[in-house]
């Protein structure tokens, strides 16, 4: 259990505030020596030195995104739960997520933090700008957000490579829209743990399932990771439940014993750190629920 709820809490607060989405330009460069600043996803302008070099992650997607626009090398701190990609073995921790070691990133000197909620941001923001570091913040909840997010951290360390990730991972996602657009869509529940966490309209895996070619059969939930009661799960029936897959989220829970996924043997499980990470994965999670949802589609 301990496992699956800290994934739903990593989930949940990755998307606990609310998406910015100001028409402004991404990067501007300061007057003066100023160096420049990037707006985050809170559309606060993060004024940031020239190039960054320093850098500390506070979240395993925002670790994932910044090796993937090619400056994982310019990470000094990632947290507890930052696994991926392999090369996060060897930089230096910083506590986990949801209670960051705050001392010990003041110690490494980043020119930057990137977190991803605006859980205790307040008090968190103060200590880190009194020590003169920039805080980050990103929140997508839906696929656009996390191209935008990719953009975003892509202009803090001006990678070269951000813009042709996007597009890379955009083709994947039209390939997989135009094979499931005439399909028939099943009910899908996404349960995250047996306790029955899922998926609320706010999700990125709302937006997920809907590409795949699925309806979320949570999608009328107006947030973005809620309990179901027992009698409200029993109601959904759903035709294809998708588990979050870790240790103690094998199953689906009692309650579906009846459902029309069960009765047919649809139940599915993708692994949780590709479920649970609103970066480049992502699409990863898009291409295997499609292949769920559709196998007559997707079989090789």
């Amino acid at each position: 259990m301990k496992i699956a709820l800290k994934i739903v809490a990593l989930v949940a607060i990755a998307f606990a505030a609310a998406c910015g989405s100001a028409p402004t330009p991404i990067a501007e460069t300061k007057p003066g020596n100023a160096g420049r600043a990037v707006r985050d996803d809170l559309d606060n302008l993060v004024v940031l030195p020239d190039t960054v070099t320093r850098a500390v992650s506070l979240a395993p997607n925002l670790t994932e995104i910044v090796f993937a626009v090619g400056a994982g090398d310019r990470l000094v701190g990632v947290t507890s739960y930052c696994n991926f990609p392999a090369e996060t073995a060897s930089i230096q921790k910083v506590g986990d997520t949801l209670k960051p070691n705050i001392e010990s990133i003041i110690a490494l000197k980043p020119d930057v933090v990137f977190v991803s909620t605006a859980s205790q941001l307040e008090t968190f923001t103060k200590t880190l700008n009194e020590q003169k570091i920039a805080v980050f913040v990103t929140n997508p909840n839906s696929l656009e957000g996390i191209y935008k997010s990719i953009e975003k951290i892509g202009a803090v360390f001006k990678s070269q490579s951000a813009g042709k990730l996007i597009a890379d991972l955009k083709a994947r996602v039209e390939a997989v829209e135009s094979k499931t657009a005439k399909a028939t869509k099943p009910k899908v529940l996404v349960q995250l743990d047996k306790s029955l966490f899922t998926i609320g309209r706010d999700s990125y895996l709302t937006d997920l399932v809907a590409r795949a070619g699925g309806i979320s059969a949570t999608a009328n939930i107006e947030k973005a990771y809620a309990q179901l009661s027992k009698e409200s799960a029993l109601a959904l029936d759903p035709e294809v439940i998708i588990l979050s897959d870790s240790s103690d989220n094998k199953e689906p829970s009692d309650v579906f014993r009846n459902s029309r996924a069960l009765k047919g043997g649809r139940v599915y499980r993708i692994d949780a750190d590709v479920m649970s990470r609103p970066g480049p994965r992502a699409v990863d999670a898009l291409e295997q629920i499609a292949a769920a949802l559709h196998p007559e589609i997707f079989k090789k």
